[in-house]
């Protein structure tokens, strides 16, 4: 007598496809499950990429790598910065640019000399040392930036939100506000700025117009981009460099800190919903096996023929262990392609770059694999302990 031929992988996968498209209602009923529980998964981690993709997108422009020098701040009166600050800074080794504003006390500007002045303070002024849209990463919207030479004639620079106030939004040769007792030309309008919102409502003029107006001549805030491999020592050395003789009254800080820590709070926050989605994952196996095992009850007389033609247990163990992986990739498959048209949907309606990490998608068939092995290990070692006469005792 020959002895009974196992089951190779091709017949065991005829045989749990077959098994299948005999129940399509409860394939697809319990493929949605596990769809369901990947589809959150890959969402979650795509939008969340994507989030942080966007995020680094605008730090990759604005730079991480700008500091910010100010007077500090405490509970006593520090001098103001001294005159010589952005000189000092530009000569420091890990200093790629700088440039400086201080604030004009008595400059005001305003859209024409009808305005009483008890009614409107005006929009305030900053003299400008350098090109400070290029240190800030911000551009010119209209025009350009100022001239460069601290002797530069009258003219001014509209931050974007002055410029509204102003009812300006374009500059030409005869673009004009009112400052100083006089018409000055305005040769430029910035777009905002993202690493300082509050020179968006500021006038920049040069240091020698802005000393007509009684300008003391100390910056209020300078900006620095500095080497990004070298921004913590160059955070040291800057206050030193500002007031050699004591540093302690000049503060420095990172204005893409604030984003920075959005950044990771973004990351906390993926990973609860990352937990949610593996709960959901989770639901998704017990229906798995709940099916299968109600697969074998209804099947025991199936079971029981083959066990009677010869069938070894491990035939029958393996062939309700590759359905239930079937069933389980099937729905790995359709969970991935719906959590990645979710993800691609929302992140361009917002204007992101679509940013969906590998690992989550592989991570995810991974998941229904293991998903279905575990789910499918009890109900099939079950069918296979049927025992034959038992089995086709219930026909």
């Amino acid at each position: 007598m020959s002895a009974r031929r196992t089951l190779g992988p091709g017949d065991l996968l005829r045989l749990g496809v077959f098994g299948l498209r005999t129940r399509p209602t409860r394939v697809v009923l319990s493929a949605l499950g596990i769809a369901i529980g990947i589809a959150a998964m890959i969402a979650v981690v795509g939008i969340s990429s994507s989030s942080k993709a966007a995020l680094d997108r605008v730090l990759d422009t604005l730079g991480t790598n700008v500091l910010t020098a100010t007077q500090a701040q405490g509970f006593t009166e520090v001098p103001p910065l001294p005159e010589t600050a952005v000189a000092s800074v530009l000569r420091q080794d890990p200093v790629l640019d700088a440039a400086g504003v201080g604030a004009v006390t008595d400059g005001r500007v305003y859209r024409n000399p009808f305005i009483p002045a008890a009614e409107s303070k005006g929009i305030g002024m900053l003299a400008a040392w350098g090109d400070v849209p290029e240190v800030l990463g911000g551009s010119v919207a209209s025009g350009r930036w100022l001239d460069p030479a601290a002797d530069a004639p009258a003219q001014v620079v509209l931050g974007s939100a002055a410029a509204r106030n102003l009812g300006i939004d374009r500059v030409d040769a005869s673009t004009r506000v009112w400052t100083g007792d006089r018409w000055v030309q305005v040769v430029g309008v910035l777009e905002p700025f993202g690493l300082a919102a509050d020179l968006d409502n500021q006038v920049f003029v040069p240091r020698g117009f802005a000393a007509a107006l009684g300008f003391d001549g100390h910056p209020t805030a300078v900006y620095t981009r500095v080497d990004p491999d070298d921004v913590a020592r160059a955070r040291e050395v800057l206050a030193a460099a500002i007031s050699p003789g004591t540093p302690q009254d000049v503060g420095v800080t990172r204005p893409s800190d604030a984003l920075a820590a959005k950044n990771a709070t973004d990351d906390s926050f993926t990973g609860l919903l990352v937990g949610i989605g593996g709960v959901a994952l989770l639901v998704g196996g017990i229906g798995v096996a709940n099916t299968m095992v109600i697969t074998v009850l209804e099947r025991r007389a199936e079971v029981g023929v083959r066990r009677a033609l010869g069938a070894r247990r491990a035939d029958v163990r393996n062939q309700f262990l590759v359905e239930s992986l079937l069933l389980s990739f099937l729905g790995g498959v359709a969970g991935v392609v719906i959590g990645l048209g979710v993800t691609v949907a929302f992140a361009l309606s917002q204007g992101w770059p679509v940013a969906t990490p590998l690992w989550a998608v592989a991570g995810g068939l991974g998941a229904t694999v293991v998903i279905g092995g575990v789910s499918g290990l009890y109900p099939a070692s079950r069918a296979a302990k049927i025992p034959p006469t038992s089995a086709l005792a219930a026909v």
